[in-house]
């Protein structure tokens, strides 16, 4: 069940009663996926030409053999590109290596120091996670390695390159389906033989990894899934990505409010971005039948759950919502470095805490092109000038949500001195398609199937702004005529 923390802590303190009705989604987390399907689940996490190829590749240690060395930048620094100089001989032992120090050392020793640290300290290098450097710097240091040695390094160190933006799509899809077949494996071999605190979270984590298997779907997906992110630790996290990141004309990332996990939410999760993909393909389609562009354009949606979110204990802090900052600031830099001067136009579709955490994000240096936040809390941003949005900022309201207009974290984006576009989710007759949408009532029907919210959220994705309701007079008007 998708449901917004937010909601309980917000209402409690205003001594407001009313949320509206949450919404139960085929195979929701009040259904988990059972111990028992296993290994239908492993067969299914295709790793595409590698079969079941050993975790660490039995490789001749190569201490020192001249295999080219780079020195990428401090973690502080996130946009140099500059030529990577050769690195030293290895003098700290790995628990001492920053995340840089990392990865140089993986490149100066890829088979020898990569293999040890995987086989002796694997939790180790899963922290290290958090401290790597920006994309900018990754893509440099990856595309300096030879083919060989990528290799090498992905297939010693799944957890390190799955996760480092800058890396190329399909190596990270590789790396992490090999990381969730594997390590699926590893817990369910581990039944039985392990204390009972330590078998509880190994069951944890395997229904975390089972959902995760379940959103992915089988390796023959249409569209096609790529496994941009994963976490298997703790509450972990995961992307999901639908269509190809790398040609995609349009990129909408969805980012998740309170009590979002990846056990308990990443299937509805990927149905919603699933559904989103679909209603910005149709809309695409149609827009090219009438002539309103020139071919049909492609798009691609994240379902994103990257950060950790809070629950009803720490939901008042905003110290998660800096986390979910530097985090989709660092997937949406990822992007943007990997298709250099092709660009995607980026949308950032954000519920109720997470909209916070996405305009703290764009408050910095990150730019996306438009943004739609649904059920804000708010932040410190005081108008949309605040914000590095290159077009329009969208804000969705539904009847009977208590989180809008709380101004809970800051400025109310609601507020007419906001700046902010209305996006209607009241419920209307589609002028273009005669559908009748449906409403969203409460905090948690923003991305109900059919209905005007989910409408908007998609054309707000793929750049039709001039369509997105705004429950006016003038929504009348809101035809394809505009874009002829």
């Amino acid at each position: 069940m998708l449901f917004d923390a937010t909601a309980v802590l917000i209402a409690s303190l205003t001594v407001a009663t009313v949320t509206g009705p949450y919404v139960v989604l085929e195979n929701s987390a009040a259904h988990p996926p059972a111990v028992g399907v296993a290994s239908v689940h492993v067969r299914e996490i295709g790793l595409p030409g590698a079969g079941d190829v050993a975790l660490v590749p039995s490789i001749p240690s190569i201490p020192g053999s001249g295999v080219p060395a780079f020195v990428l930048p401090t973690v502080t620094d996130r946009t140099s590109a500059a030529p990577l100089a050769a690195a030293p001989a290895l003098t700290s032992p790995p628990g001492e290596l920053s995340g840089s120090a990392l990865l140089t050392a993986l490149a100066t020793h890829p088979a020898a120091f990569a293999n040890e640290v995987v086989a002796s300290q694997p939790g180790w290098l899963h922290n290290l996670v958090e401290s790597l450097p920006g994309a900018p710097q990754v893509r440099g240091w990856w595309s300096g390695l030879d083919s060989a040695t990528q290799r090498t390094i992905m297939l010693a160190a799944p957890e390190v390159i799955g996760n480092l933006d800058g890396i190329p799509v399909s190596v990270r899809n590789d790396a992490n389906r090999h990381v969730l077949r594997s390590t699926i494996r590893e817990l369910e071999l581990a039944e039985g033989s392990v204390g009972r605190s330590i078998e509880i979270q190994n069951q944890h984590r395997l229904q975390m990894l089972y959902a995760v298997a379940d959103a992915l779907g089988p390796v023959t997906a249409n569209p096609p899934r790529t496994l941009l992110q994963l976490d298997t630790y703790d509450q972990g996290t995961v992307a999901i990505a639908f269509g190809d990141l790398e040609t995609a004309d349009y990129v909408s990332y969805l980012m998740p409010g309170m009590f979002i996990t990846v056990g308990g939410n990443v299937v509805e999760w990927a149905d919603i971005a699933a559904r989103l993909y679909d209603e910005q393909v149709s809309w695409l389609s149609l827009l090219a039948e009438v002539g309103a562009s020139d071919e049909v354009e492609t798009v691609a949606t994240v379902a994103w759950i990257g950060y950790q979110t809070p629950h009803l204990l720490n939901v008042g802090s905003l110290d998660l919502a800096h986390e979910g900052r530097d985090a989709i600031a660092s997937a949406i830099d990822g992007l943007q470095t990997i298709r250099g001067s092709n660009q995607p136009f980026i949308a950032l579709l954000a519920h109720s805490y997470g909209s916070t955490a996405a305009m703290l994000a764009l408050e910095e240096s990150t730019t996306v092109d438009a943004l739609a936040m649904i059920g804000s809390p708010g932040a410190p941003a005081s108008t949309v000038d605040d914000l590095n949005v290159r077009g329009d900022v969208f804000v969705g309201e539904a009847a009977w949500d208590p989180i809008p207009n709380s101004s809970f974290f800051g400025s109310d984006p609601g507020s007419h001195e906001f700046g902010a576009r209305v996006m209607s989710v009241a419920g209307v007759v589609d002028v273009i398609t005669n559908r009748v949408l449906a409403a969203s009532v409460g905090h948690n029907e923003y991305f109900s199937p059919g209905t005007e919210s989910m409408r908007n959220l998609a054309l707000i994705g793929i750049d039709k702004g001039e369509l997105v309701t705004d429950g006016s007079q003038r929504d009348v008007g809101r035809t394809l005529a505009l874009l002829l």
